[in-house]
Formats: structure tokens, sequence, C-alpha cells
């Protein structure tokens, strides 16, 4: 079986955490979904915007060069369907009885099972070609319509949304593919961990599964479902609760809850972050909080670069794309959105564009050139023994360009 994940155009509504990251490798309910794939199908690979293919090619080798067999079904995956177990076990049945097919969800592609002998493009093929191929599909003889309904993320915050609904399931999954110990009643460990004392532990609504490395120093308070990934360091007197993801190497300090946090990210000092999405290389200061909860307990609206949309959601945070930053004491509004490469400084109330140094309390938007971005990007690179290639370095440059626009619609006078 072959099996190709590809990022189609409506990934775009995803801003600003698609911008240094495909779909597919957003986690969400302590899963992203090339992992939950790989786990299904040898032969996989990715299909995505032009400016990750250098950085698919450095970070996930195995779905940029992976062959496929053309004896060989081949099933087609929307890179943003959302990674819960329950959808792959559904997939899996599809694929067992053998029968071709094509599901959709508003006129977008979410998955096809092509039958062995259909044409597929080559791994030489480009991004525009690959989703002409995959738009031309439609249902008909060959390709019946299936009567399923797969979920996929359309905006930044269903990840926050779906992070709470799917990680019950996909912990429990975890606790039976893995190899974990419970340490504690409800506290399941992967390998070493360090566990101060006078921690703990809620399980009453959920698991709470530790990955190796993982440190928790003392008097800290852990709610589940949660996950804690690799070399996970939570700071004494930390609170963590309630639909916590935490990828691998990230430092966690106060409270945080129902939020998903990407690899080599840090809130390590007091504040409150809830409801929230942070990408990876991310730096929260002192005392930053943000609020996820409207003085009128009203469902949120959120302010996308497509216009406002209606989240029906009451609790929403922040939605940080990556390598962002904020200054001591930062307070950031409901449902605020920031871009890539900011930095933020006082109370945040407006949404934040990339590549800017956002003080808007002290009268001031500055553009980030992208060379500081690159320095910076190279410190913190350094902090964590992680190389910087050049792969990393031209993403800093494109996603200067793509959001070029974005800074002009701010409304915010920029200074140079």
């Amino acid at each position: 079986m072959n099996c190709i994940l590809f990022e189609d155009r409506a990934v775009s509504q995803m801003y600003p955490i698609v911008l240094a990251r495909p779909a597919y490798g957003i986690t969400c309910g302590g899963f992203r979904l090339a992992e939950l794939v790989s786990q299904a199908f040898q032969a996989c690979r990715g299909v995505v915007r032009h400016h990750l293919g250098a950085l698919q090619a450095q970070n996930q080798p195995q779905l940029h060069e992976t062959p496929l067999a053309d004896d060989q079904p081949t099933l087609l995956l929307n890179a943003r369907l959302v990674p819960r177990v329950r959808t792959l076990a559904a997939l899996q049945s599809w694929i067992a009885s053998g029968q071709p097919g094509i599901v959709q969800h508003e006129g977008q592609l979410v998955a096809a099972l092509l039958p062995a002998g259909h044409r597929v493009p080559s791994a030489k093929v480009t991004y525009d070609e690959f989703l002409a191929f995959a738009e031309a599909l439609q249902p008909g003889a060959k390709l019946p319509a299936r009567d399923e309904a797969f979920e996929v993320f359309q905006y930044a915050h269903d990840v926050v949304r779906f992070n709470e609904e799917i990680i019950h399931e996909n912990l429990e999954f975890r606790l039976k593919q893995g190899a974990y110990r419970e340490i504690r009643d409800g506290l399941f460990a992967a390998g070493e961990i360090s566990l101060g004392e006078n921690v703990v532990i809620d399980a009453s609504h959920g698991p709470i599964l530790v990955e190796e490395g993982a440190s928790i120093g003392p008097f800290c308070f852990l709610r589940g479902p949660a996950y804690l990934g690799r070399n996970v360091k939570v700071i004494e007197h930390s609170a963590i609760k309630d639909a916590v993801s935490l990828g691998h190497t990230t430092k966690i300090g106060g409270e945080v809850e129902a939020t998903i946090i990407e690899p080599y990210s840090n809130k390590q000092h007091h504040g409150f972050l809830g409801h929230s999405y942070l990408g990876s290389w991310i730096n929260l200061g002192a005392g930053t909080s943000n609020s996820d909860l409207k003085n009128t307990y009203g469902t949120v609206n959120m302010e996308y670069p497509s216009g406002r949309v209606a989240t029906n959601m009451q609790f929403v945070g922040s939605i940080f794309g990556d390598y962002s930053k904020t200054a001591i004491n930062t307070g950031i509004f409901t449902g605020k959105t920031i871009g890539v490469c900011s930095m933020l400084y006082g109370f945040v109330t407006t949404n934040v564009a990339s590549f800017v140094n956002y003080a808007r309390l002290f009268g001031q938007v500055t553009e980030l050139p992208p060379e500081v971005m690159i320095s910076t990007q190279q410190r913190m690179f350094q902090r964590r023994s992680v190389e910087q290639t050049p792969a990393d370095i031209q993403l800093i440059h494109d996603m200067y360009l793509l959001t070029q626009e974005e800074r002009q619609l701010t409304g915010e006078p920029l200074v140079f």
C-alpha cells in the first residue's frame, strides 16, 4: 500500500501555524498526522508547498525520498486531516475492503483510495502539478464517493478544539502501543524520567504520559489527560492540566491548560497559558499571560487574513507561529494570532503580523528584517545543540517574503 500525504490550497487558511511546518506536522492530541500514518504505511510520501520542500527533505527524509510501488493501491490523504486514532482505524478498515473511492469535505479532497495501476504523479512532480492531479479526481464510476466523514482542520483554532476532543483516545492508544510503566496512579513513564518530591497527580479525567528524559520538578500539579514528550522539563511549582500536549525538548513553568506546545519552545516562568497553540522555537518571557475567556463569557471570533471566523468556542487563547518571542509581563488578549518571527512587548490587543516588533503600548510597530531572525535562530539552535542548515536559513527568507503583504495590512505604521 502506498500513501501520499498532500497539502491542498486550503492549507493557507491555517495561518500562522503552517508557515514554518507542513500541516501533517501539527501536534494535536499528542500525535502528529505524519507519525500516525508512518506507523500504518511503510511507503509514504509527502507533497508540501514549495517553500517547505527543502525542510521536508531535511527533517522528514522518509517522506521525501520513499519510492512508491507501481503495482500497489495508493491512498491519498489530505495533510489537514485531524490525527485521531479512530480515523486511522477507519482508513485501515477501508483499505482492507479493497474498494477504491473518494471522500470530500465541502468540495475539498480529504482522502482517495486509488486502485493498483491507477496513474500516480512521480516523486519529481511539482506541488502545483500534484494539486492539479488531486483536484481532477472527482467521484465517478472508477472512484465512487464514500459516505464517510473524516475531520479536517479548517483554521488554526480548530487544533485547540480537536486537541481537547481527541487527546484521551489518542493517549489510550499510545499506552497500548508503547512500553510505559505506571509509576504513580495514572502517571505512565516510558524510560527513565526524573520526578521531584511532592508532585500531585490527578488522573481522574485521563492519564498522564511522560516520555524518556523528561523531568518534573517538586511541588508540581499534573491533571490529565496530558502528554509530555522526550526531554520535557517542567519547572517546580508548575500546573499542567486538562489536555496539554508538550513536544520534546520544551521547558514549562507556571500554569498551562488545554494547550499544545511544539518542540524546542520555552514557557519557563510564571504566568498563565490556556487553550493555546505554540509553534516551535518560541520563548515566553517571565510573567507572560494570555486570556482565553471573554469578559462577556461569549464565544470567540477570530480574525484571519481570509476574514472574520466564528469559532463557536468559549475558550480560545493565543495562536503562535514559530520563532516568536514575548518580553516580560506581556499580556495577550483573547483569541489573538501571532505571526512567525515577531517580538511582543506590553499588551497585545490585536493580531500580530509576522516579522515585527510589536509594541503598540509604546506607540510603535517596527519591521524585523530576516537577517535579525537568522542570527537569532543560530543562537537558539546552538543552545539546543541543533545545527543551523541552509534549509533553515532559507525558510526564514521565504517566510519573510510570503508575509510581506500582511505587514502592510495591519493598520499600524511601520518604522524602519
